[in-house]
């Protein structure tokens, strides 16, 4: 972000010396204005560092938002129980649950509501848990530890899921069997690796991670490490190499 814009600072002042330097020299032109888009240059050179700043300020505050939406809920844990604290930060940040044995969810509606019947389920475990487009990150993992019972794990979409997360997932290398964690733009080839903890896994989606380069040698490969997972990778173009593409047009070229 800073790159871009320290190109567009230097390409507004350069213009703007440009334009300046290339007006003929007399005595009139010393009393008339500038031209509208040399004065619209000059004023857009002296105001970028502002621009920045604000823009700097918002990009920590959105980061200082997800930190705070991933705090440990160690409160409510010591008072409530792992449970209920699971629970609580699921719902917190807009995702759902579903409790052993029972076949309702636990979601908060459009405006980040929910019901706090789950509080009548201190000593139930959580069976499926769905975070799909929330900010989980690697410290929020935290208040899902403990969860023995975890069956189904979907991450589709969310854009802090990364390598180190998936590294900590083997917290529930004895129960997970189902796992999505398709569209999350931060995992990349290396970070996959981490799932061959995962034994018990059945299903596993990882359709268009645009992290990965070589999809086809990747599924190859998760299916030499999980050999009784069923594995999803939609919307990729399965080549082993990235150049094959390019190879195969070249040779149809040539005919």
């Amino acid at each position: 972000m800073s790159a871009h814009l320290m190109s567009l600072h230097r390409c507004c002042q350069r213009s703007a010396l440009l334009l300046v330097a290339r007006r003929p020299w007399s005595s009139s032109s010393v009393s008339s204005p500038p031209p509208l888009h040399t004065r619209l240059l000059l004023y857009l050179t002296q105001r970028f560092y502002d621009v920045e700043m604000l823009l700097r300020w918002r990009s920590q505050l959105k980061r200082r938002g997800i930190q705070k939406k991933n705090v440990y809920y160690s409160y409510t844990q010591r008072f409530h129980g792992a449970y209920i604290a699971a629970a609580y930060y699921i719902l917190s940040i807009k995702g759902g649950f579903r409790y052993v044995d029972q076949t309702d969810w636990f979601r908060p509606n459009q405006r980040g509501k929910f019901s706090w019947d789950f509080m009548n389920h201190k000593d139930t475990h959580l069976e499926e848990v769905d975070m799909s487009y929330t900010v989980i990150n690697y410290s929020g993992l935290q208040n899902l530890e403990g969860q023995r019972s975890l069956r189904t794990l979907s991450l589709r979409g969310c854009s802090e899921v990364d390598d180190w997360f998936l590294a900590r997932l083997h917290m529930f290398q004895d129960s997970l069997e189902e796992l999505d964690i398709s569209h999350c733009p931060r995992i990349t080839t290396g970070g996959l690796a981490a799932l061959r903890n995962l034994k018990g896994l059945r299903r596993l989606d990882i359709s268009s991670l645009p992290g990965i380069s070589t999809p086809g040698l990747v599924i190859i490969l998760l299916e030499e490490m999980l050999p009784l997972c069923q594995i999803t990778a939609n919307g990729y173009d399965h080549n082993l190499r990235p150049e094959e593409g390019e190879e195969k047009k070249h040779t149809q070229a040539q005919r």
